[in-house]
């Protein structure tokens, strides 16, 4: 009776509203429509409140709020549209909240302790991974390790993956399975502390991993060691690469090698010796992110019991710290990609998607201008009489064009540094043709060798099982929290 009752409540509150629309003079604009169809959907919507089969994260490493801006009006603009009408997939999700990234000792958090907030619940010290509070950066007699969302997944039957276009040793991947005093302990550890591709290649043993997918094979093997990408950097003498086939796991190199290998048994990718390639510069052997996905999702799906994936698009961070917009872009559509294809493989009902960043850059939009001002590019001038830009360009107060994108620090800097020591400077002519050039370094104000980190809070955008507990702005832990819900119910 009551689900009758509400179902006739909404009717009669949508008749009402339509009613009301056809009075007034907008009511014919594609924009009022877009908006009446919106408010129509979102009335039907009922909570999904399945127990999640499947758990698939995206943590998109450097994208905020502003970041994601740039990367839908980028795709957009490459699809042949003026840029700001498009949406990514994840814009339409029906769930979203703002996050804090804040660390426990850092206003402006790393990579390492906002993954491991998603992987434990809790907030952690800047530059460690999965350790309580009382952990003390580079000191591994302070450790104290915290339980990983992955190692309860593992214990209730469940698979578990990790993908990243890093090394997947690398902060954000390495959340996924290491507890560590210092996230740069890749290759080599202290006496009496154990480094990260070592604890991946000890929870793959163990059955908590299942598939590991990304970059950094250099620090599975001995120093001066050949293997098919490049060296290793290990100087302990200790063959990883070794240990994993001895236990049964596939070691893959290459695209064709992945997508040939046994998904039945466990896969340890290592595609490149250090950080997989830019989207723009990948070779064709070098699998994509949505190629990594989708083998990943193959794999874990095997498993009736279901999986948690994590996925890390982690070279949006690096181009972003680069000063480059155009490969912070170009991977972020490729994100947007591997994200098209989780949503085909899998089905809402049972499967909760998670999109999200782990903090965001000192990246800045400029002002004002119009539409379908290439992203990248010099800013357009905004035109009466029509949508489109002006042809003119709007000039700042030195007579100079400026572009739309810029970083509050970077390499791009426009403060160069003299023979004294001191820095000086001023902003250079600068083309359109230029701006665009994909190797251009945006301005930046404060010269810095690699772009920083900024605090402020990244959006979260989510759909299936318990997706609804998302909302308003939320600490970055409560994505374990929503997570360990929409499996276990309640805290384990």
């Amino acid at each position: 009776m009551f689900r009758r009752t509400l179902v006739s409540s909404l009717a009669i509150a949508l008749c009402a509203s339509t009613a009301i629309a056809q009075d007034l003079p907008q009511a014919e604009s594609d924009y009022f429509t877009a908006g009446q169809d919106l408010i129509a959907e979102r009335l039907a919507l009922e909570p999904n409140t399945n127990t999640a089969k499947n758990l698939i994260l995206f943590v998109v490493d450097g994208m905020g709020v502003s970041t994601n801006y740039g990367i839908r009006l980028f795709e957009g603009q490459q699809q042949g549209l003026l840029g700001e009408e498009h949406n990514l997939p994840h814009d339409l999700y029906p769930n979203s909240a703002i996050i804090k990234t804040y660390n426990i000792n850092a206003q402006t958090p790393d990579s390492a302790p906002t993954a491991g907030a998603m992987n434990t619940g809790v907030k952690q010290v800047f530059n460690t991974i999965n350790l309580d509070e009382t952990a003390i950066h580079d000191d591994c007699s302070s450790e104290v390790p915290l339980r990983l969302f992955s190692e309860m997944l593992s214990d209730a039957g469940r698979s578990v993956g990790v993908v990243s276009t890093a090394r997947i040793t690398h902060a954000t991947g390495a959340a996924v399975y290491a507890k560590t005093a210092n996230r740069n302990w890749e290759s080599e550890a202290p006496e009496g502390c154990t480094d990260i591709a070592t604890q991946l290649v000890e929870q793959m043993e163990a059955g908590v991993i299942d598939i590991a997918l990304g970059g950094g094979a250099r620090a599975f093997a001995p120093e001066g060691t050949e293997i098919p990408v490049g060296t290793g950097n290990r100087v302990d003498d200790v063959n990883l690469i070794d240990r994993a086939a001895q236990f049964g796991a596939q070691v893959v190199y290459n695209a064709e090698e992945l997508a040939s290998v046994d998904l039945s048994q466990p896969v340890l990718g290592l595609f490149t010796n250090s950080d997989m390639s830019y989207e723009h510069d990948r070779p064709e052997n070098e699998p994509s992110i949505a190629d990594m996905t989708s083998a990943a999702i193959e794999a874990l799906q095997a498993n009736e019991e279901g999986f948690y994936l994590m996925v890390e698009p982690g070279r949006v961070d690096h181009a972003s710290h680069g000063g480059n917009a155009h490969r912070t872009f170009t991977d972020g559509v490729a994100f947007a990609e591997a994200l098209r294809a989780a949503d085909e493989m899998t089905d809402d009902e049972d499967t909760l998607i998670i999109v999200t960043g782990d903090h965001e850059h000192a990246i800045v939009f400029n002002g004002y201008c119009g539409r379908g001002t290439p992203i990248t590019g010099l800013c357009y001038d905004v035109a009466s009489g029509q949508v489109e830009h002006s042809d003119e360009l709007v000039l700042a107060a030195d007579g100079l064009p400026y572009t739309v994108v810029g970083f509050g620090n970077g390499a791009g800097s426009v403060l160069v540094e003299q023979e004294d020591g001191t820095y000086s400077g001023s902003r250079p002519e600068l083309t359109q043709e230029e701006a665009q050039d994909p190797d251009y370094l945006q301005q930046a104000l404060i010269p810095a060798s690699s772009e920083s980190h900024s605090g402020v809070d990244v959006g979260l955008w989510a759909k299936g099982p318990w997706a609804h507990l998302f909302g308003g702005t939320m600490d970055q832990e409560m994505i374990f929290h929503v997570m360990n819900h929409a499996v276990f119910g309640s805290a384990e």
